[in-house]
């Protein structure tokens, strides 16, 4: 069986997330370092390393692999930075953040994924990680200003807090938008109130539970 696992993870990296521009090496070790598997449901452990959003729950999903995988990548995480993570989940994007982070401040509205996530990352010896339930869609400055912003959920439009939380030279992934077309951007922050955005690519995920809506005009 851990035979199987291993080729499957190699695979994986090999078949979706070189492809997918990724080629940081301390990205792509640390996907072999880390078990996807351990972090999957039960039910779908087999397809712990297809090129899918795997269902963990309460009407949500886990992000491609290799869209967790350039996510990362983009983020360049440094051993210094403190992150924000907005959407637990499974706990695994949680994970991949703390193993490169210096801490990471996680927060999900659903307290279940709390306690699932929070057994998990105990098991790996993962105990630079807050895990807190709450609804962080419009920002959460608890613990800001932060060095990297990620959220793991798509949002209509992306609330100025979170940019605002950002300490200088911080980084902040988001998709933006709503289906069928969502733009995943990276807005970094150059000094105090300047930012910039890079559009990185096109993508389509579930959005954030009660992220703010584009307003609508009715004539």
């Amino acid at each position: 069986m851990s035979i199987d696992l291993e080729r499957a993870r190699f695979n994986m990296v090999e078949q979706q997330i070189r492809p997918w521009e990724v080629l940081d090496t301390k990205v792509l070790d640390l996907l072999y370092r880390v078990k996807r598997e351990a972090f999957v449901p039960e039910a779908y452990r087999e397809l712990a390393f297809a090129d899918l959003e795997i269902p963990i729950g309460l009407g949500e999903k886990m992000l491609s692999p290799k869209l967790e995988a350039r996510m990362l990548q983009e983020l360049a995480i440094t051993p210094s930075d403190r992150i924000l993570e907005v959407g637990t989940g499974s706990g695994y994007m949680t994970a991949l953040l703390a193993s490169q982070g210096a801490h990471v401040y996680s927060v999900d509205i659903v307290d279940a994924f709390i306690k699932i996530a929070s057994d998990r990352l105990t098991q790996h010896g993962l105990r630079n990680v807050t895990l807190e339930h709450g609804d962080a869609a419009r920002g959460w400055e608890k613990h800001g200003p932060y060095d990297v912003i990620v959220l793991t959920g798509s949002v209509p439009v992306l609330a100025q807090s979170f940019q605002q939380s950002l300490n200088a030279g911080g980084r902040m992934v988001a998709v933006v938008g709503e289906a069928p077309v969502m733009e995943a951007r990276l807005i970094t922050c150059a000094a105090a109130g300047a930012y910039n955005t890079a559009s990185l690519f096109e993508t389509c995920i579930p959005a954030l539970r009660n992220a703010p809506q584009r307003q609508r005009f009715s004539f």
